[in-house]
C-alpha cells in the first residue's frame, strides 16, 4: 500500500474542513489503514465517514485493504501544539521526562510550552495549620513525556 497516496487523499479531504487535523496515519504490512483525526470543535461521526469514503473510493478496487478512521479519544496523550491550544482552560495531567506529575488548569499555551495553575494546601509560613495557595508552572514541550486531558465531573 502506498502511504503517500493515502496521505494525499486524506490531506485533500481534510482541506474541506479546516477545523480537522491529522494525528496519526499508519498502514500495517497486512494493508490495514488506520487514521486518527482530531478537530478544533471535536470530530462528528459524519466527518469520520466522509474521510473514510474520500480514501476508500479513490484507492484501487483490486487492492485488499481494511480502513479505520477514528476520532482522537479522551484520555489519549496530547501530541500536537494545536491540541494543547484546543484544550486551553481545561484540566491537564502532565508527566515530565523526570517522572514528575503536574495536574492543573491550562491557562497559557505558546510555541515553547504550556502553563498550568492549581490550588494546593501548604503549611502556613508562621504558626500552625495550612492555607490554600495557588501555584503556577510553565512546562516546556521538550520536557513533557505524556500529557492528557482530565475529565472533571
Amino acid at each position: 500500500m502506498d502511504k503517500e497516496l493515502v496521505k494525499n487523499l486524506l490531506e485533500g479531504a481534510l482541506e474541506e474542513n479546516t477545523s480537522l487535523f491529522l494525528i496519526d496515519l499508519s498502514i500495517s504490512s497486512a494493508n490495514h489503514i488506520r487514521v486518527i483525526v482530531d478537530g478544533d470543535e471535536g470530530v462528528p461521526i459524519s466527518e469520520c465517514v466522509r474521510l473514510s469514503r474520500a480514501i476508500e473510493h479513490n484507492l484501487d478496487e483490486d487492492l485488499d485493504f481494511s480502513l479505520e478512521v477514528l476520532s482522537f479519544g479522551l484520555g489519549e496523550p496530547l501530541q500536537l501544539l494545536r491540541q494543547y491550544k484546543k484544550n486551553l482552560g481545561r484540566k491537564l495531567k502532565i508527566t515530565t521526562n523526570d517522572d514528575k506529575v503536574v495536574e492543573g488548569k491550562s491557562v497559557l499555551v505558546d510555541d515553547e510550552g504550556v502553563t498550568l495553575t492549581w490550588k494546593t494546601r501548604e503549611p502556613k509560613p508562621i504558626g500552625k495549620g495550612k492555607h490554600t495557595v495557588e501555584k503556577e508552572e510553565k512546562i516546556e514541550f521538550k520536557n513533557i513525556k505524556n500529557a492528557s486531558v482530565v475529565l472533571v465531573f
